[in-house]
């Protein structure tokens, strides 16, 4: 981590959770002048100038990024075509631009359909770090503290431009690795996304049960923290399913596969199978887990 960091613009299109986040810790870090964020909603952007989040805002992209020295686009995986595509006449050779998606093969495809050759200022980036809650109300300086971020730079990537975009993470009190794009999305679709779709899934079919109301108040610890996650952003896991699903799919197939032979050994009482598959898993969870 470079000790005379220095952000002079920033700008951060869509402010929620982990943009707004971003801004507070970079903020707290001292090490960034003026932070201008966008998006299309205007009571939103007044809402964060009023927290001391952002310094100003523009709801025209455009004029938001114009220069900025650093570009942050924190908005939904299905949104990244379109806010590339506003801010593109702001991009200057200089111009730094990464994201916060998590999936980034898809965020590639889109910066290159729209610019068609892909900046050499461009670091794609996921932090991984989050919380069921969303909105800038709802972030916090210290989010990415001790949390990974990954950084996916591609084939014509500005070395400048990745220490500007590693730095920036570290002086958020991340920790910063480097990683192929195609293996990022197959590390989380396993890490991240399943266990997503796991906990959607889960609450979707108890709700609609008809003794649905007595199973959510009997609940336990463990499934509180399990389904916590279904109380994510829908639209912004619906876009990573989308944009994510060649990788998610495949490791489903499998969990589907397994899950089948766990059910299979419940029907035929098989005890052996379900306490070996019980000691792997723990086994494995106190080796790896933190």
């Amino acid at each position: 981590m470079s000790a005379d960091f220095h952000i002079r613009r920033l700008c951060i299109i869509g402010v929620g959770l982990i943009g707004g986040s971003l801004a507070r810790a970079l903020r707290k870090a001292g090490c960034v002048d003026t932070i201008i964020g966008s998006s299309r909603d205007h009571q939103h952007l007044q809402r964060a100038q009023a927290l001391g989040v952002i310094d100003d805002y523009h709801t025209d992209m455009r004029q938001a990024a114009t220069h900025a020295d650093v570009i942050v686009l924190a908005v939904p995986m299905g949104a990244m075509g379109k806010v590339m595509a506003a801010i593109k006449p702001a991009i200057t050779a200089t111009t730094v631009i990464t994201d916060v998606g998590s999936a980034k093969q898809g965020v590639i495809t889109q910066m290159l359909t729209v610019m068609e050759t892909l900046p050499a200022g461009f670091v794609p980036a996921h932090p991984i770090a989050g919380t069921e809650k969303s909105g800038v109300e709802a972030s916090f300086a210290e989010l990415f503290e001790q949390r990974r971020v990954i950084i996916t730079p591609h084939a014509h990537t500005d070395p400048r431009a990745s220490a500007i975009i590693t730095n920036m993470w570290q002086h958020c009190g991340a920790k910063v690795t480097t990683m192929d794009a195609k293996h990022h999305d197959e590390v989380l679709a396993a890490t991240s996304h399943l266990p997503h779709m796991l906990a959607y899934a889960l609450v979707d079919t108890l709700a609609r049960m008809n003794d649905r109301r007595e199973i959510f108040a009997y609940a336990a610890g463990g499934f509180r923290d399990f389904t916590r996650i279904a109380s994510s952003d829908p639209q912004m896991w619906h876009d990573i399913c989308l944009t994510n699903r060649e990788a998610l799919t495949q490791i489903l197939n499998i969990y589907i596969t397994d899950l089948q032979q766990l059910r299979a050994a419940i029907e035929r009482n098989d005890g052996e199978y379900l306490k070996a598959t019980f000691n792997r898993a723990k086994a494995a969870r106190d080796q790896y887990g933190e």
